[in-house]
This record gives C-alpha cells, sequence and structure tokens, in this order.
C-alpha cells in the first residue's frame, strides 16, 4: 500500500513569539516531497513530483499568501493561548 500524510508544525524559542516558524510538510511513504516553511517564504520541492508542485503552488500568489498568512493566524494564536495556559499553572 501507500501511505500519504500531511502535517504542519510551528517553532519558536522565544517568550515574545517573535522568531515563530511555521512549517507544512507533504509527505508520501514516509519521505518529505514538498515543504513550506514561513522563514524561506515558498514550496521547496524533494523529489521529481515536489519539485513540480512546489513550481506551480510558487506560482499562485494567493497559495502562498494563505500560507505565509499561517503564521499569524495558527502558530502565533495557538502559541499564546498554551503559553498562558502553562504560566497560569506555574
Amino acid at each position: 500500500g501507500y501511505f500519504y500524510s500531511r502535517w504542519n508544525k510551528c517553532i519558536h524559542s522565544s517568550h515574545d513569539l517573535s522568531d515563530i516558524v511555521f512549517i507544512d510538510n507533504y509527505i508520501f511513504n514516509k519521505d518529505v516531497f514538498i515543504q513550506f516553511n514561513s522563514t524561506v517564504g515558498k514550496y521547496v520541492g524533494y523529489t521529481e513530483h515536489g519539485v513540480y508542485n512546489a513550481g506551480k503552488w510558487n506560482s499562485d500568489s494567493g497559495i502562498l499568501q494563505s500560507e505565509r498568512a499561517q503564521v499569524e493566524r495558527y502558530c502565533k494564536h495557538n502559541a499564546e493561548a498554551y503559553q498562558t495556559a502553562i504560566a497560569d499553572k506555574s
């Protein structure tokens, strides 16, 4: 069989969230074939299929704008909530 998954994560180390990074991975059979990284600001393909899709998605400003907005919309929003919950417990 074949295995496809997509996962994303937010990484930060500062309390003010100034260094937050959003990463969106597309995985086929346990290998990342395309990735969006907010510090790079575009998709990067790691296989022939990934390079092809990265080229198409990078040429669509709507897709890129949506992915870049995830830092504010998804990462910072959730990180602030987690930090508040953790700080209130200590």
